[in-house]
C-alpha cells in the first residue's frame, strides 16, 4: 500500500509536466532491479508526453555491476536476469520493447518459475550460474543494460539545483561535468579504449562523484572546524556550478529526507530497499523555489518543512 501511493505521488507528479529525478542505487536492491529501471523508464516515455521528464542518475552500484562488481546482487536479482534475457529473445532481440515491457510482464515470469522451482541441488547450481552468465552479457561494458544506463547522467543539474548520487566537490567542476558524464557514458558503452577506463574522478575513489559522503555523512562526531570546512568546501562548489543547493544520496538517512549546512545539502537517500532501513518511501519537491519532503499523499498540501530559496 505505502509503495503503491508513492507510485501514485510519483505518477502525479511525472505526468503533469514536472520533472522527477532518481539518484541511483537501482541495482544491487533485490529481485526486480530491471522491472524497476523498466517502469521508470515508462514514466519518462508518458512525462515527455505531457511536457514533463524522468531522469536517473548512475549510482556506485551501477558503476560497480558495469565493472563486473556483483557482490551485492540479491540471488533474485541473477535469476531476473535471465527470465529477462529469455524475455528479450521472445521479442525478437527488440531491447525498446523488451525493456519498456519488463515492468508489466515480470511477476508473471517469477510466479511462473516459482511454479516450476526444483530442489535439486546440481540444478539450482547450473540456475545460479545461468544468472551470473546473464547479469554479465547485460551489464558488460557494451551490453545492452549498461548502455541503457550510459543514457543517465552522474551528475545533472536541473535550472539551479544540482543532483548526484555521492557529492559534487571543487575539483569535479573544474574537471568538467559534461565531461565526466561523457566519459562514463562511453565507458558504459564500451567505447574507451584507453587505461583511463572506468572514469576513475567519476566512479572510482572516496571522493569521487559516486562515492563521496563528504555531504551526506553523520556530522554529531565532528568539530565545529571540520563542519566549517565542509561548508566552504560546499559553498566553493555551488558557486562554481552556479546552483542554489544539491540532492544527494549514497548514505541511508536514518530520519529521513533532511538538508543541511543551511539547508544547502539535501539527503535524500531513507533506505527503503528491506537490504538497507526497510523504511517507508519520501520524495523531496522542489517547486517554485521551494524545497519540502513528501513523506505521504497528506504532505503534498501541506506547508509545513517548507524551505524556502526565493
Amino acid at each position: 500500500m505505502i509503495v503503491q501511493e508513492f507510485m501514485d505521488i510519483i505518477l502525479k507528479l511525472s505526468i503533469h509536466g514536472q520533472v522527477l529525478v532518481q539518484l541511483g542505487d537501482i541495482l544491487d536492491r533485490g529481485e526486480d532491479e530491471i522491472a524497476i529501471l523498466s517502469l521508470l523508464k515508462s514514466l519518462d516515455i508518458q512525462a515527455k508526453a505531457n511536457g514533463g521528464a524522468v531522469f536517473q542518475v548512475n549510482g556506485n552500484h551501477e558503476t560497480m555491476n558495469v565493472e563486473g562488481d556483483f557482490r551485492y546482487v540479491d540471488s533474485g536479482g541473477f535469476d531476473e536476469c535471465a527470465d529477462f534475457l529469455e524475455h528479450l529473445e521472445i521479442c525478437n532481440h527488440n531491447w525498446e520493447a523488451a525493456f519498456v515491457s519488463w515492468a508489466g510482464v515480470s511477476q508473471g515470469w517469477k510466479e511462473d518459475c516459482n511454479l516450476t522451482k526444483n530442489s535439486w541441488g546440481p540444478w539450482n547450481l547450473v540456475k545460479q550460474q545461468k544468472g551470473v552468465i546473464a547479469r554479465s552479457i547485460l551489464l558488460r561494458p557494451g551490453g545492452p543494460l549498461a548502455s541503457e544506463l550510459a543514457q543517465h547522467a552522474v551528475v545533472l543539474k536541473v535550472n539551479d539545483w544540482v543532483f548526484c548520487h555521492g557529492g559534487l566537490l571543487p575539483h569535479h567542476v573544474e574537471y568538467g561535468i559534461e565531461r565526466m558524464n561523457r566519459e562514463v557514458s562511453y565507458w558504459m558503452k564500451g567505447l574507451g579504449m584507453d587505461d583511463e577506463y572506468p572514469p576513475f574522478i567519476a566512479t572510482r575513489g572516496y571522493d569521487s562523484v559516486v562515492w563521496s559522503r563528504l555531504y551526506s555523512r553523520d556530522t554529531s562526531d565532528l568539530d565545529d572546524y571540520q563542519i566549517n570546512q565542509i561548508q566552504y568546501i560546499l559553498r566553493d562548489t555551488l558557486q562554481a556550478v552556479g546552483a542554489k543547493a544539491m540532492v544527494v544520496g549514497h548514505t541511508p538517512q536514518a530520519a529521513g529526507v533532511n538538508c543541511d549546512f543551511n539547508c544547502n545539502i539535501w539527503r535524500i537517500d531513507v533506505g527503503m530497499s528491506s537490504g538497507v532501513l526497510d523504511s517507508k518511501p519520501e520524495v523531496l519537491e522542489i517547486r517554485e523555489g521551494k524545497a519540502r519532503p513528501i513523506k505521504s499523499s497528506r504532505d503534498m498540501y501541506s506547508e509545513l518543512q517548507v524551505v524556502d530559496y526565493t
